[in-house]
């Protein structure tokens, strides 16, 4: 938080602006947001600042990795407003949606590993191990691929429809032909759909499948996805700390 001592603890708008690596425009910018509270004036006309709008300014920039900007202006505008049961609750409605992301995470985590093929675990009986069964060839149709799954082929060309698999059309008969990406994608919308997921929450999952190339990459993306949610949950903490002290500070 900016401190000064001088002048009865008033602060220009470049006492607040140097403190954070910000200009005086921007702090004129979030005043008028309502993410600081009304600035006073001199008779000049020129703004002033307490150490009060130093502790909302630092309230903010805290809240933003946590929550985002929109929403940190949100709560910091309900605050400021005096609505801050509101403010409350669009924090809770940030943590929830960290939960959500969490839970999403597990899925695509559960559904890679029921993709992967079973293995003995190291000095296991090879007898216990699970077969595996034998997966459709590539390039096959509908039903086969209907078939391994244990699902209609209304089901299938249901998912088409949603998005979440996208097979190729034979050119001389215009039947559907599911390559090795169309079965991946078919595979692991099975697997989401077994989880309780709807084709609404399932469709974003499978196109971040395609974008990183199939199941490998999106493996060795999982940790850097687990590691952004951590970031979020500290930053959230962060910035709740700063809030309260913010509230202490306006009574």
């Amino acid at each position: 938080m900016v401190r000064n001592l001088q002048n009865g603890g008033k602060l220009r708008p470049i006492d607040l602006a140097r403190g954070h690596g910000l200009s005086t425009q921007a702090i004129r910018n979030y005043e008028e947001a309502g993410i600081l509270p009304p600035a006073a004036r001199t008779p000049s006309g020129y703004r002033t600042y307490t150490p009060l709008h130093a502790g909302a300014l630092a309230a903010f920039l805290a809240l933003v990795p946590g929550h985002g900007h929109q929403t940190a202006t949100a709560i910091m505008v309900a605050v400021n407003g005096g609505a801050v049961d509101d403010a409350f609750r669009l924090i809770d409605e940030s943590h929830a949606q960290l939960l959500d992301d969490r839970r999403t995470l597990r899925a695509v985590e559960n559904a890679l590993r029921d993709l992967a093929p079973t293995a003995a675990a190291p000095g296991a009986d090879t007898a216990e191990t699970v077969p595996v069964p034998t997966p459709v060839p590539i390039g096959t149709f509908i039903g086969p691929l209907a078939g391994e799954l244990g699902i209609r082929p209304a089901t299938l060309r249901k998912w088409e429809r949603a998005g979440l698999v996208r097979p190729r059309r034979d050119p001389l008969t215009g039947y559907r032909v599911y390559d090795e990406a169309a079965v991946r994608d078919a595979r692991l919308a099975h697997q989401l759909r077994r989880g309780g997921y709807l084709l609404d929450q399932i469709a974003p999952l499978i196109a971040q499948v395609r974008a990183a190339g199939g199941l490998e990459p999106l493996e060795a993306a999982l940790g850097d996805w687990h590691a952004r949610l951590s970031a979020r949950g500290r930053a959230m903490l962060t910035g709740a700390a700063e809030l309260e002290g913010y509230l202490r500070g306006r009574g």
